[in-house]
Order: structure tokens, then C-alpha cells, then sequence
């Protein structure tokens, strides 16, 4: 049923074999072809095969995805669109295990963002990875460790870090441009309406429906889930603020230059809207405290909702002398003392996949603007918001165990319970 017939220990094996194959760092040429494969191309891998072919002597050499139906689809559209065919995988392991593959570029659900990146280092790939990085905080800091064991590139899919606006803005906000800055907060106010309620359902015949549960327990499939709709399920996605909010949390802590984790979080939100299939809460409001005595917020709001500042998705920096209104991933604002005066404004943008190529080709893990560490600090946030608002309660953090205090519970949270042979390991 998975395509391939290896158990968990032959399959390591493998993997530690080619990443000690691929073990020297030596910079590529740059007229070396680098060849990639996109996993997950219903969605957002669509833009990703898109972006790489537009990128010189990159190659997108494979596309992969459990449904055979949109696989067929996909590929038939990149030979109309590209002039040849494209090999196609319902398991990712297949490609993994191809040596004339560099990279790999995930956008499959949530739940296999982590463990699909993590096979990937073992197997000697580099990695462009979609946010959130993780689906729990457990899988966040093995993803970091991985990349550092099999000296992998792992760029985290936050587009906004490349922008040349926002690196003027953050360079801005160190300077001092609105005074010392105390909080940021992240706004993300989507047109999410109800997705409705539907019966479970034999899987469509196309479907390798164990694979794409993967790490998840089972449960019988529902059409409501597959293939946009598990955002809003707990064992798939997480939510709103583990969707779109994943580019503001960024955005946040590095506007406010923080490298560790929150001590104390507060959420709460809830569904008030509708009765259908999301778990998720539809409105989420989170508080975040840094030992460095910043500060944090999240908003979520769904459906109709005012913007802030012209900003529906984006950033409020606030400082002693002003705030700055960043929106659109490359565009920010500045307004000055008590009469909002305007100031420093910019938008220009950047290529976030043409980053990763730069780095994989130098070995360079400087160059990345969005680093593995980064995806870890930012998907963390979310999934500390989403541990508050599932126990109703804030709660006490440390940041350098990256565990709760005192708190088994919400500690219980941190990882997941993972179906062979679809695990993330204490060792990777």
C-alpha cells in the first residue's frame, strides 16, 4: 500500500548511508543543474514548480503527491506549460531514495511537513520546506537538529524575509526609527466562511489514503478533510494561526529580533460563526511575554472585519516614538510621535526560492533568509497559542528546555502520538 516494501530500520539505513555519501559541502557551480522535487502539488506546490522552473539551470525533475488524480492533472499541466514531461511519484520515499535529485521542495498538509524534511537530510537533500515548519514544537527542534547532522540547506517557506522592503524596515527598527520597540503584533484577517459538514466516506480510488494520513492516527477518510479543509482539524493543520499566521509571527520575531521562545502565553478565541467540520478555532486572540520584555500579540478574525492601518494580513510594530505598518510581504510604513507624521516607507520585493538556490550553491547557510532555526521559533508560537486555547488557561514556559513548568498536561501537547512507520525519532 505504500509503494515500497523497506521497514523503518532498512529505510534509516539508507538514508544515513546517502546523507554520509553526500557528506562534503562543496560549493556548486554555477552552471551546475540543480534538480528538484516538489512533494505536495494540489495547493501551494503549484506556485513552488512554478518558481523553481523560472529560476536559471534549476530543474524541477519530479512531482509527487499520494492522489494519482491530481498528480495526473499536475504533470499534464507542466508539459503543456514546460514542453516535456515531468516523472511522476505517489510516495515520497520513491523519490528520496533517487540520487539524481538535489532537493526537495514540501508542500504537502501540516502533519508531514517535519518528518518529510527530516527524511530528506537523511537521504542527503536539501530542503525547502512550507510553514508552519512543524506540526507540533516536538518536530520543530528535531527538524533543526537534523539539518545540522546532515549539514542540510533548510529554507523555511516565508516568502516576506526576502523582501528587500523588509529587510530595509527590520534594519530600520534596530536603528531606532520609532524608538525602542517593546511589542509587535500579527493581524490575519481572512475570509474563512464554513466549510459545512459531511459524512465519512470510502477514500476515492486514486487516493493513497494511508499515506497521506502518514503520521496521523487513523480514522476513516471524510471528504472534508481532503484536500484544503484539514486545515482546520487538529491532527492535520493548525489552524489559522498555523496557516497564514506562521508569516506575521515571523515577521514579529524577527522585526523584534528574538531568537528564543515565549515564557508565559495566554489565548483564547473560539467558533461563534457557524456549526460545521472545523476544530479549529475561528477566532483566536493570543498574548506572548519574552524575557527580554517584549511582547507579542496574534489576532485572527474570519469573515466580515475591519482592517487595521489599511492591514487585513500583516504587521504593527510599536516603539516609544511611533509604530510601523507592514502589509502585502514588501511593503511597510512609518508614522511618527503623536500626530502619526509619516515616515520611512518602501515596497519592494525579493525571491524567496532563488534564495534557497543561492544558498544550496554556496553551502552557505548564512546566506538563507529564512534559516531552519527561524521555522522553529514561528511555527513554536503558533503551537504554543494553540496549546493555551485547547487547555483554556495561560501558561508558564521555558524557553531553554522548551518545556512548560510544572505542566504535564500542556507538556503532553508538545509532540504526538506517531503511527509506524511514519515517525519522527528522538534521534535523527
Amino acid at each position: 500500500m505504500f509503494n515500497g516494501d523497506r521497514d523503518a530500520t532498512t529505510r534509516r539505513r539508507f538514508f544515513m548511508t546517502a546523507a554520509s555519501a553526500a557528506a562534503p559541502v562543496l560549493g556548486r557551480s554555477s552552471a551546475e543543474k540543480i534538480r528538484i522535487a516538489v512533494i505536495g502539488v494540489h495547493g501551494r506546490g503549484r506556485d513552488h514548480i512554478a518558481a523553481f522552473q523560472g529560476i536559471h539551470d534549476v530543474e524541477v525533475a519530479a512531482l509527487c503527491d499520494p492522489d494519482e488524480s491530481v498528480l495526473r492533472s499536475r504533470a499534464a499541466h507542466f508539459e503543456s506549460r514546460y514542453g516535456r514531461k515531468i516523472d511522476t511519484e505517489t510516495d515520497l520515499r520513491r523519490v528520496l531514495d533517487r540520487k539524481d535529485i538535489d532537493a526537495v521542495s514540501i508542500a504537502t498538509p501540516n502533519h508531514w511537513h517535519a518528518l518529510a524534511a527530516i527524511w530528506a537530510c537523511q537521504a542527503g537533500k536539501d530542503v525547502y520546506v512550507e510553514k508552519p515548519g512543524s506540526h507540533n514544537i516536538y518536530e520543530g527542534r528535531k527538524l533543526i537538529e537534523a539539518a545540522k547532522k546532515y549539514n542540510r540547506i533548510v529554507q523555511h517557506g516565508v516568502q516576506l524575509r526576502s523582501s528587500a522592503a523588509l529587510k530595509e524596515g527590520v534594519n530600520l527598527l534596530r536603528s531606532g526609527v520609532i524608538g525602542d520597540v517593546y511589542m509587535a503584533r500579527g493581524l490575519v484577517y481572512r475570509w474563512r466562511p464554513s466549510i459545512g459538514k459531511k459524512a465519512d466516506a470510502a477514500p476515492p480510488p486514486e487516493l493513497n489514503y494511508d499515506l497521506w494520513l502518514g503520521p496521523a492516527a487513523p480514522r476513516p477518510f471524510n471528504p472534508n478533510i481532503v484536500h484544503y479543509n484539514w486545515h482546520w482539524r487538529w491532527a492535520y493543520g493548525n489552524g489559522e494561526i498555523g496557516n497564514q499566521g506562521i508569516h506575521e509571527a515571523d515577521m514579529c520575531m524577527w522585526g523584534l529580533g528574538l531568537t528564543t521562545l515565549p515564557t508565559h502565553i495566554s489565548a483564547s478565541g473560539g467558533k461563534f460563526l457557524w456549526d460545521d467540520d472545523k476544530e479549529t478555532p475561528e477566532v483566536l486572540s493570543a498574548a506572548y511575554h519574552f524575557a527580554s520584555n517584549k511582547m507579542i500579540q496574534m489576532e485572527i478574525r474570519p469573515w466580515a472585519t475591519n482592517s487595521e492601518e489599511g492591514v487585513r494580513v500583516g504587521n504593527i510594530f510599536y516603539g516609544k516614538d511611533g509604530y510601523m505598518v507592514v502589509k502585502d510581504y514588501d511593503e511597510f510604513q512609518v508614522f511618527l510621535g503623536k500626530g502619526r507624521e509619516p515616515g520611512p516607507r518602501r515596497r519592494a520585493g525579493g525571491n524567496h526560492f532563488a534564495n534557497f538556490i543561492d544558498a544550496i550553491r554556496a553551502r552557505d547557510v548564512t546566506l538563507q533568509n529564512g534559516p531552519v532555526e527561524s521555522a522553529h521559533a514561528s511555527s513554536a508560537l503558533a503551537h504554543l497559542a494553540n496549546i493555551s486555547y485547547r487547555l483554556r488557561r495561560q501558561l508558564d514556559f521555558d524557553p531553554e528546555t522548551e518545556r512548560f513548568k510544572n505542566d504535564e498536561e500542556a507538556n503532553a501537547l508538545l509532540t504526538r502520538d506517531y503511527r509506524a512507520p511514519f515517525v519522527v525519532p528522538e534521534r535523527v
